[in-house]
């Protein structure tokens, strides 16, 4: 792909005639930016969009795992894992992890992704089996009761066929579908939704001075590669999310860049999840060192990345989020 076009997102009753709306909800724009590889950044009138660009930023997404993709949901994070760099060991019995699950429900969240293998910087890959025996118990536990639902956070055909078995109706895969060749034509043989992230290496080295030509449009250009990959998989377009995967295999700069421009992604014609809740960036602009510390921080991202019309934000802190989107809703329209 040589040219790329950004819509540059607006919400609110303001809206002049003529305007273009985004991914079909609230959202809408009236100009974009044109980036090139080669050039500097320049606006265009909306208008001047070619049409296949125009079709798939303003068409309306269609609903993943039974949610509205008309809006920002929140995804809400689940680790069953005793090394995640957050809440690691918090929520490994199943007990525990109903109990958090409960709570997210009652605070308003759509969806719960469960995880059971590390992916923070450093993490070593566990075997199959032993994420299995941390993700498989607890998904049954919460599907049964929980009325929202659950996606399972793996790389590994074999975890998501046990999360399937027990209740996940998502496949998130951080890897973007790189590392088990099996997991797409299993999400395809289900006919699941899936999640494709973009990450730069594995999570044992993805810091390890990451690099690129230019961090915003070499992230797309993956996305919509393994987009397209798994379209010849048979997996419809429509049942496919992206993620740019903040933190992984990128530095603060590359992780505000991305951020700064996060309305490009519309550009595949999928949804967009964005998952920056308690990263190191956050800890190094704010100077909370503690993860538990960057809570406001990390609202300040999901509210950002809803104000670019990201459907998803995925975070730790449900209760916060959700209250933060309500207000930040209620005073772009200018209405309760």
């Amino acid at each position: 792909m040589t040219e790329y076009y950004r819509p540059i997102v607006r919400f609110g009753p303001d809206r002049p005639e003529g305007a273009l709306p985004l991914a079909g909800g609230p959202g809408w724009f009236t100009e974009v930016q044109l980036r090139r590889r080669d050039t500097a950044p320049r606006a265009l009138p909306a208008q001047d969009l070619p049409p296949d660009w125009r079709q798939r930023l303003t068409a309306p997404r269609a609903a993943v795992a039974g949610l509205d993709m008309g809006r920002a949901n929140v995804m809400g994070i689940l680790n069953v894992t005793p090394d995640s760099f957050s809440d690691g060991g918090s929520h490994q019995t199943a007990n525990a992890a109903l109990h958090r699950a409960r709570g997210m429900v009652a605070a308003g969240v759509d969806m719960i992704d469960v995880g059971g293998e590390s992916t923070r910087p450093g993490a070593a890959t566990i075997p199959p089996e032993a994420e299995i025996a941390r993700i498989e118990p607890v998904i049954r536990a919460i599907g049964h009761e929980i009325p929202v639902p659950v996606s399972i956070d793996t790389r590994k055909s074999s975890v998501a066929e046990a999360a399937v078995e027990a209740g996940a109706a998502l496949v998130n895969d951080v890897s973007g579908f790189t590392y088990d060749p099996m997991l797409g034509r299993f999400c395809q043989t289900r006919g699941l939704p899936v999640c494709v992230m973009h990450a730069l290496g594995d999570p044992e080295t993805m810091q390890d001075d990451p690099r690129y030509d230019d961090v915003l449009l070499d992230v797309y250009d993956f996305l919509e590669r393994q987009v397209s990959a798994l379209e010849r998989t048979g997996i419809p377009r429509d049942r496919i999310v992206v993620d740019p995967g903040i933190g992984f295999g990128k530095t603060m700069a590359h992780n505000l860049t991305l951020l700064h421009n996060v309305s490009l992604f519309h550009g595949m014609g999928c949804p967009v999840l964005v998952g920056a809740s308690r990263k190191g960036f956050i800890g190094t602009l704010s100077g909370a060192v503690e993860p538990s510390g960057r809570v406001a921080g990390s609202l300040a991202a999901a509210l950002a990345a809803a104000a670019q019309g990201v459907q998803i934000v995925r975070v730790h802190d449900v209760t916060e989020t959700v209250q933060a989107l309500k207000v930040w809703r209620a005073i772009e329209q200018a209405e309760a």
